[in-house]
């Protein structure tokens, strides 16, 4: 094996005796044959790009208008409208083409300007607008986090966009209290005064059904959220009232709700552009007054915190009650059913991993280890099933009486916030309780995954049991683009019988493979996001994230200290060049790099690679997790990589 100039800036410096530098290149000429998993990579972020193009041109006029009809509402609303974007941002960081950028920031721009001109007249949340100064009036960080999840990974492409810059710090001033139009935030008390918030601020009376579903429309639509509108059409304002019967229970607003949490991506986003210590600050004291009140409820993470600060305040105490909550057993009418509606983790978990990244203190991690351990503490096992239990209080539907207790056993087991906490501590401790597959098999002719979820199998390639993941897992991913594409040609709907949850299930990009692979990133079940990656790349030539043209990545192994990738260039006439940086925000730090047995120390966060034609190598790094500050500066940005 040849490995000529493996050590261009180091070597000398080595032999010297001078202490490792912050900034390394290596030049690898180690011929590489492409493997498949690198071939498939390219094919997956071209024919990727080239779908979410197909939508635009279908879907998107030419104001960047989604071709829908607009109304107000948490079912079928803003928040699904500009959902159907919601990994475009994140396809372009990865080495989508520009075109994704372009098309998103037209779309973006257009949703703030489609939903600026709907009006209401059964809620005043929207009566001049679903948005004041480009947020959302008031909803729940459920819904607002959906919408919002394509924006929030903006600044992995974008952090130069000066109205980007501009835009986040104006969201993040809603919620730490420096807006007075919007007295989100109680700093006194550490909460979020409600759990409907926004740029109008919170919302401090009972909500209504109204408020929750919107007006009626006229014209016949798939209702997506009404089990009987799945497959044909249904005229809405004669379901109406049974979708108001669906939130008639929703209506309890005062006092902070552990969704809230998500909100404090703002101010890691407003923090990792600007490097202001008053983000960081704000989020470590917000998730650090839930991480007390958690203690303070036994290591389950409240509900509702009242107006007093104080658990359960709005409910006597009692910190399992409030919408979406721990006790939220509710009828729904729209069903005519029990409901059980528990939605603690969707908040909790991207908040108190929003505070890691922020800090490196694995007590948020901590918190969110109690809360699962004291779920499996109370866990059941009939007929060889273990059985968890999603709820928490006095539930009606039950057959007991006395004081709260858990209920509504089911066999969701939460293996997607297990393995959360696995990545985030890499503790083997916490693998143990995951179950690893040891094979996956793609569905086919569907583009989606057999038995075998997801999670578990990723966990078991990494762990050397499944050596074929990667090249499945693309082709699966593959086989969802293209048929996406083909329902997207051959959809015969209109704009005026469509709502804006429709259009969800059509959207081509598909990112799940590529964001597990080359990064060595991962995103859960759950619909509000933060990258959290072992790497991320750059492109110096072209000036922009993303993995640069012809070259493959394969993220290999992981633990607490370590990290393998095999970069391959697939070009076999041209050179490529890449900057690898450790961590999605830069938060990690590289210690040494292993390339065919030769060890170099060195400390940063970025390593510039540069691949002969059809060159590759194995790169085993030593690195030390959340030491630096988060940020989304490029690397030549901060000072980490030559300026040429």
């Amino acid at each position: 094996m040849r490995l000529r100039n493996l050590l261009l800036l180091f070597t000398a410096a080595l032999l010297s005796g001078q202490q490792p530098r912050a900034e390394l290149t290596v030049h690898i000429d180690t011929p590489m044959v492409p493997p498949a998993w690198a071939l498939l990579e390219r094919d997956l972020l071209k024919y990727n790009s080239l779908a979410v193009q197909e939508f635009a041109r279908k879907f998107i006029d030419d104001r960047g208008y989604l071709l829908h009809t607009p109304r107000w509402g948490t079912l079928d609303g803003p928040d699904d409208a500009i959902e159907t974007y919601w990994n475009w941002t994140l396809l372009h960081a990865l080495g989508g083409s520009d075109a994704v950028l372009d098309l998103y920031r037209k779309g973006q721009e257009g949703h703030w300007r489609q939903y600026g001109e709907l009006r209401t007249k059964l809620t005043p949340l929207a009566a001049n607008g679903a948005y004041s100064k480009e947020f959302i009036t008031q909803s729940d960080w459920f819904h607002t986090g959906e919408g919002m999840r394509a924006f929030l990974l903006q600044g992995l492409s974008d952090p130069n966009n000066s109205l980007y810059r501009e835009r986040v710090k104006r969201f993040a001033a809603m919620y730490d209290g420096e807006d007075p139009e919007a007295p989100n935030y109680d700093k006194d008390k550490k909460i979020l005064k409600s759990i409907w918030t926004g740029s109008k601020g919170p919302m401090l009376r009972k909500a209504t059904t109204y408020d929750w579903v919107g007006d009626p429309v006229p014209g016949t639509f798939h209702l997506l959220h009404n089990p009987a509108g799945r497959g044909k059409m249904l005229d809405l304002e004669s379901h109406y009232q049974k979708m108001l019967a669906h939130c008639a229970e929703y209506l309890d607003s005062t006092g902070d709700n552990s969704l809230n949490l998500a909100s404090t991506i703002l101010g890691l986003n407003a923090y990792a552009l600007t490097g202001d210590e008053k983000y960081r600050q704000w989020v470590l004291e917000y998730v650090g007054a839930w991480k007390q009140r958690a203690a303070e409820a036994g290591g389950n993470i409240p509900s509702n915190i009242g107006l007093d600060g104080k658990l359960g305040g709005e409910y006597k105490g009692q910190w399992w009650k409030g919408t979406y909550g721990w006790n939220f057993t509710i009828f729904d009418g729209e069903l005519e059913q029990i409901a059980h509606r528990n939605y603690f983790t969707d908040g909790s978990w991207p908040g108190f991993g929003t505070a890691l990244l922020l800090s490196g203190d694995q007590s948020f991690v901590d918190t969110l280890r109690k809360q699962l351990d004291n779920l499996y503490a109370q866990k059941k096992v009939e007929k060889g099933e273990t059985l968890l239990p999603q709820m928490y209080g006095d539930p009606r539907g039950y057959k007991f009486d006395g004081p709260p207790q858990w209920y509504h056993y089911t066999n969701k087991l939460y293996i997607d916030r297990l393995a959360e906490i696995y990545f985030w501590s890499m503790n083997r401790k916490d693998l143990e309780r995951i179950p690893i597959a040891s094979s996956f098999e793609v569905r086919s002719g569907r583009g989606g995954y057999g038995e075998q979820d997801r999670t578990s199998a990723w966990l078991g390639f990494l762990e050397g049991k499944i050596p074929d993941f990667p090249e499945k897992s693309l082709q699966s991913d593959l086989a969802r683009v293209r048929l996406r594409v083909d329902m997207i040609h051959n959809d015969q709907t209109s704009p005026d019988s469509r709502l804006a949850d429709y259009l969800l299930d059509f959207n081509p990009a598909t990112t799940n493979a590529l964001t597990n692979l080359t990064l060595g990133g991962y995103f859960s079940t759950g619909r509000i996001w933060v990258l959290h990656s072992r790497f991320r790349y750059f492109d110096p030539v072209r000036r922009r994230a993303g993995l640069p043209e012809d070259v493959g990545a394969l993220v290999e192994k992981l633990d607490a200290a370590s990290a393998t990738v095999t970069l391959v260039n697939t070009n076999p006439i041209q050179p490529r060049e890449v900057v690898i940086q450790a961590g999605g925000y830069g938060e990690h730090r590289f210690e040494a790099i292993t390339i065919a047995g030769r060890r170099t120390q060195f400390q940063g966060p970025v390593i510039t690679v540069r691949l002969d034609p059809g060159a590759g190598a194995r790169l085993e790094f030593q690195m030390t997790r959340y030491t630096n500050r988060p940020t989304f500066a490029f690397p030549w940005d901060r000072g980490w990589y030559p300026v040429k």
